[in-house]
C-alpha cells in the first residue's frame, strides 16, 4: 500500500466536503508542510505536554499527574511549549506513555491534519487504538481523520467561503493569530491555485 496521499484522494475528500481542492490542499500544507510521515515511516506528531496534564485529569490519573509534574515537567505541564525538535516527538510520546499510555497517545497531534488523539471518539473511531492505527496506515487515512474533524466542528462553510480567520479559530483555537495561521492558510490557498 502506498502511504503518500494522491491527488485523487484529495479531490475525493474535497468533493465529499463540498469545497475546493485548493482549500483542502491549503490546510494540508499549513498543518504539516504537506507530509504526514517522517523519514523513518512514523506518522508526523507533535506531543503536547499541557494536553498530557489535561488528559491525565480527564482519565482520573491524579497520582500519575502529580508524579509527572515533579519528575517530568517537560512531558506534563500547565503550559504549552517545550516541544524540542520534530525528530524528538516520538521519543517524548514514548516516555510519556511509560507513565500512562492512553493519556500520552491522546496528547499527540497526529498526521497530515495534526488531529489531537483525544478526539478519537467524537470522530467516530471505535477506539483510541483504531485511531492510532489509521494514523500509521497511510496519508489517506490521516486525511480522513482531518476531514472528519472539519465536519464534526462545523468548519466546512468556513472553508467553502475561504473565511480563513473562522476556520483557523475553529481548527486551532483562539490563539491562532499568534502564529498567523489564517494568513498562512490564505497564502497556501493562493499557492494551491497555481
Amino acid at each position: 500500500m502506498m502511504k503518500k496521499l494522491t491527488d485523487d484522494q484529495i479531490q475525493s475528500q474535497a468533493a465529499d466536503l463540498g469545497i475546493e481542492v485548493a482549500a483542502l490542499k491549503a490546510v494540508i500544507e499549513v498543518e504539516c508542510k504537506g507530509s504526514g510521515f517522517n523519514a523513518d515511516g512514523t506518522p508526523v506528531i507533535l506531543f503536547e505536554r499541557h494536553v498530557m496534564r489535561q488528559r491525565l485529569i480527564a482519565n482520573k490519573q491524579t497520582e500519575i499527574l502529580n508524579e509527572m509534574m515533579v519528575k517530568r515537567p517537560d512531558l506534563c505541564n500547565k503550559t504549552a511549549g517545550g516541544y524540542g525538535l520534530y525528530s524528538a516527538q516520538h521519543g517524548r510520546l514514548n516516555a510519556a506513555a511509560q507513565f500512562h499510555r492512553t493519556s500520552a497517545l491522546e496528547s499527540g497531534s497526529w498526521g497530515i491534519g495534526q488531529v489531537m488523539g483525544y478526539h478519537w471518539a467524537e470522530l467516530g473511531y471505535k477506539s483510541l487504538q483504531a485511531f492510532i492505527n489509521s494514523m500509521y496506515k497511510d496519508e489517506a487515512s490521516q486525511l480522513e481523520a482531518m476531514c472528519r474533524y472539519i465536519k464534526v466542528n462545523n468548519l466546512v462553510n468556513a472553508l467553502k467561503h475561504k473565511d480563513w480567520k473562522s476556520f483557523a479559530r475553529g481548527y486551532n483555537g483562539i490563539a491562532y493569530a499568534k502564529n498567523s495561521y489564517d494568513v498562512k492558510l490564505a497564502n497556501a490557498y493562493k499557492k494551491a491555485l497555481i
